[in-house]
């Protein structure tokens, strides 16, 4: 790599102080302090204990001392990225000694060894430091002997400014999607429960009707061609949606059955669904292919019920527990789910398609605008690593 005008490789040992300050051996027991340990800290983010712990009830990792300005730098699985600048006053406060604390020595910004700690040049770095390893860990002298292209300290504080300025944009894209999902349940368990109805239709009420009046079992088996190829689809647990599994050659595949999907159909994941493994066919997977470990309904009549208001309601706690209960085995992994036993439970509904496809518009909605702005969270993340790339490398100077 070509280094810029001004610019220098160093050792990280030689731009920060490793480790510093430690609790001693001899501490009071009934010393009090916040204790950040690995699963405190993700990606720049820390979760601030809410309350102190006393040194005799601490874990024995509880050691590490930091100041504000330090830059906490997990050393166990370090392709994680988790590590922290510390902006805070950390009074009181010992972190894990499963990190490193890092003290910029003069001339050293420490929001620009933070940055560059999740450049590609240090993810190549830990990998190669921690492959075929059981437990991916750096030492304190492995930390040390990270190699990384310095800058001088003017050009570090605006580097890091940038870098800075771009995390807090999707800091604060995923706060409002956060906020966004947590309106978006609220208003799905007030809508789909009928607690909250539209002026046009509050003079009727909902019906109470079994599940098996509104869907019935579908198996469109394919005809197998060991040379034909056959697109699978899957679905996450939590309601999370269909996925590709992947396009493969008949001949590739073990089990040759394969039930064909359409638009608007419902696909539930037979030893899955306690999780939440069910959900519509969407658009994008008419045709696709599921195994018999899936079933797939369908609308009994659709003046009746309006499928995209099905999934919405399957989407709930209440919904999950029925096909738990429709489910048999002797544990949770191996139950499997019986369509005839959840065709049984009764199920409330608008009493017209009209009422359901509105609370379908305004569902929609939600899920549009969160799409919209996870789209725009995935643009801004994209953008970040374009910044680091250009101007971590020098290829991109900033003024001073």
């Amino acid at each position: 790599m070509k280094v810029p005008s001004g610019w220098k490789w160093a050792f990280l040992a030689d731009v920060v102080e490793i480790n510093r300050a430690s609790l001693a051996e001899n501490c009071s027991e009934e010393r009090e302090f916040f204790y950040i340990d690995l699963g405190s800290v993700d990606r720049g983010q820390v979760a601030f204990p809410c309350e102190r712990i006393k040194f005799r009830d601490a874990p024995s990792r509880a050691r590490r001392l930091f100041e504000r300005g330090d830059v906490l730098m997990a050393t166990v699985r370090p392709l994680l990225g988790s590590f922290a600048h510390v902006d805070f006053r950390p009074d009181d406060c010992v972190c894990s000694t499963g990190f490193a604390v890092l003290h910029p020595v003069k001339g050293t910004v420490g929001q620009f060894i933070f940055q560059s700690l999740f450049s590609p040049w240090f993810r190549k770095q830990y990998a190669a430091l921690t492959a075929g390893s059981n437990y991916p860990a750096l030492n304190a002298s492995q930390v040390g002997e990270l190699e990384l292209l310095l800058p001088p300290e003017s050009e570090q504080a605006e580097i890091a400014h940038i870098l800075r300025v771009s995390d807090s944009c999707i800091q604060a894209t995923e706060a409002l999607i956060g906020l966004k999902c947590e309106r978006r349940r609220g208003l799905l368990l007030q809508l789909v429960s009928g607690n909250r109805r539209f002026k046009q239709f509050r003079g009727r009420p909902w019906r109470r009707v079994p599940i098996g009046s509104l869907l019935e079992e579908c198996d469109r088996y394919i005809a197998w061609e060991d040379t034909k190829s056959y697109r699978f689809a899957s679905i996450r647990r939590r309601s999370g949606g269909l996925f590709d599994r992947g396009t493969f050659f008949g001949s590739a595949v073990k089990t040759k059955v394969l039930k064909e999907l359409k638009e608007g159909d419902f696909v539930v994941s037979k030893r899955q669904v306690v999780h939440g493994a069910w959900g519509i066919v969407t658009k994008g997977f008419d045709g696709f292919g599921v195994s018999d470990e899936y079933d797939v309904l369908v609308n009994r009549d659709p003046k009746m019920l309006d499928m995209r208001f099905f999934n919405y309601l399957s989407q709930t706690r209440r919904l999950w527990h029925m096909a738990y209960l429709a489910s048999n085995g002797v544990h949770i992994e191996k139950l499997i789910f019986d369509f005839d036993d959840f065709a049984k439970e009764k199920v409330k509904i608008p009493p017209t398609v009209e009422e359901q496809a509105k609370i379908v518009v305004v569902l929609s909605a939600c899920d549009r605008e969160i799409e919209l702005l996870q789209e725009q969270l995935e643009a801004l993340k994209e953008q970040k690593r374009g910044l680091m790339q250009k101007l971590l490398t020098g290829e991109v100077r900033v003024k001073v």
